[in-house]
């Protein structure tokens, strides 16, 4: 057997779809720009904490090095030893002090050196020095290492201005960042999957490709009836209860249900087994198209941010894990009719139907052959839909609702700024973090549809 070496030119001369979607890309300046712009975005969201924070990334306070903003992070803790909480001996009396990371005041600290994040202010830090509303041009103060209070320079200063609280709006919109991108990319993750899986079946196997016995396609109703009865209704105390305690406690029992709800449903189905005689046993087609395509119809004919609205009033405890979630299975109506309509074409071309001669398992052919083809027009859609929950929740962070009061976002910082309308930077700064976020994510979703469509294609 011989072996031919692979050369770079081979490699550039062969075919590659990516690299060929790439090249069309860049050639969309706007969406090519906007692309390094969400980067860049990622960045800030990625290492908000460090970014601006009141904790010092490094001190040396007392012959001690501490390492205060990185002891909320696992990693930090690993690499840096910093559990949140230390203790110093003083070096003239000999006694011993506490020191708590996040409630020590490291400004009023004689710290022999320390290194100070890029903005030394969190979104949640309120400085009673500067509170009311304070402008980007105003005089600012600050508290020095002897307790006088000192007109802030350099650093210290807040540059975009505090809100009522004392708050630094540009920590504000460092952190409001992370919780943005993390709100859109969540959800639409979520979105992702259900509509994919749905629109798969409804689109790969249509109407008449699923055969069963008449007994369970008459017991699948009542199934579905039974299990969402047992599982959520029946639990759905327990699921409030649970967010209540915490969203973790939240999301496990919602998972137990939805664990439940597919074991009752698969009882009642495969139990009809024993059913089947006479009328009963004759094979007939279950409509999975019909059945998912009515279900989307249902959804859709929802008012969407009103069902997120009445969702997230009625359960106690708010959380931003929970909004993300109440997103992500109001979004999947779209992603689940592209994928349908994709599936349609894919499952009639002529290497799927060669993986069917050669008997591999239908799941498998829909796996590996035909969705890897059908998710152009996904990645689209994903792109424009993360744009839209960004938007969903910057609404309702304005309007009060889904997120709680400590978690500072665009959408609230909004808020706050509507009760004073001469605080201009509380709306002019989120304002146009939330154009810029929106803009880029709809440039990247025209760039990709000009980038797969071939009739698009420059």
């Amino acid at each position: 057997m011989i072996f031919r070496k692979r050369n770079r030119a081979d490699e550039e001369t062969r075919y590659s779809f990516g690299r060929d979607t790439w090249k069309q890309f860049r050639r969309n300046r706007p969406a090519y720009i906007s692309f390094y712009v969400l980067l860049f975005m990622l960045f800030i969201g990625m290492f908000a904490s460090f970014l601006a924070n009141d904790q010092p990334l490094y001190a040396s306070y007392r012959g001690k090095t501490f390492y205060p903003a990185f002891a909320e992070h696992w990693i930090g803790k690993s690499v840096f030893g910093a559990e949140g909480v230390d203790s110093v001996q003083h070096p003239v009396t000999g006694n011993w002090e506490r020191i708590q990371y996040d409630i020590a005041d490291w400004r009023a600290l004689e710290l022999g050196a320390v290194i100070w994040p890029l903005i030394p202010f969190s979104s949640s830090t309120q400085d009673i020095l500067n509170r009311d509303f304070v402008s980007p041009d105003d005089e600012h103060f600050r508290r020095n290492e002897k307790g006088e209070v000192i007109t802030a320079t350099g650093k210290f200063r807040h540059r975009m201005g505090t809100d009522v609280l004392g708050r630094d709006v540009l920590a504000g919109i460092i952190h409001g960042t992370k919780i943005s991108l993390l709100v859109g990319i969540v959800s639409m993750s979520i979105a992702l999957l259900i509509g994919l899986l749905l629109g798969s079946l409804a689109g790969f196997f249509g109407d008449h490709r699923i055969r069963l016995s008449r007994i369970r396609l008459f017991l699948l109703v009542p199934g579905l009836l039974l299990a969402w009865f047992y599982a959520f209704v029946l639990r759905g105390y327990t699921i409030s209860d649970a967010f209540g305690e915490s969203t973790g406690s939240g999301f496990v029992q919602l998972l137990l249900s939805i664990l439940l709800f597919v074991l009752i449903l698969m009882m009642i189905i495969y139990g009809g087994k024993f059913l089947e005689f006479g009328f009963f046993a004759k094979q007939v087609f279950l409509p999975v198209d019909s059945l998912i395509s009515r279900g989307i119809e249902i959804f859709n004919s929802m008012p969407k941010l009103l069902l997120i609205i009445t969702i997230s009033a009625v359960i106690e405890e708010r959380s931003i894990w929970l909004l993300m979630l109440i997103i992500g299975l109001s979004s999947w109506t779209e992603i689940a009719r592209f994928v349908r309509a994709e599936m349609l074409k894919v499952r009639e071309l002529e290497y799927v139907q060669a993986a069917r001669s050669m008997g591999l398992s239908e799941w498998r052919i829909i796996v590996k052959h035909a969705l890897p083809n059908a998710m152009a027009p996904v990645f689209i859609y994903v792109a424009f839909g993360i744009a839209s929950a960004i938007l969903v929740e910057s609404g309702l962070s304005f309007l009060n609702i889904g997120v709680p009061d400590d978690v500072v976002t665009w959408g609230s910082m909004l808020n706050v700024g509507r009760t004073e309308p001469e605080a201009w930077w509380m709306i002019v700064y989120p304002g146009l973090a939330i154009f810029i976020t929106v803009t880029v994510y709809n440039l990247i979703g025209e760039g990709l549809r000009d980038a797969l469509d071939p009739r698009l294609r420059k």
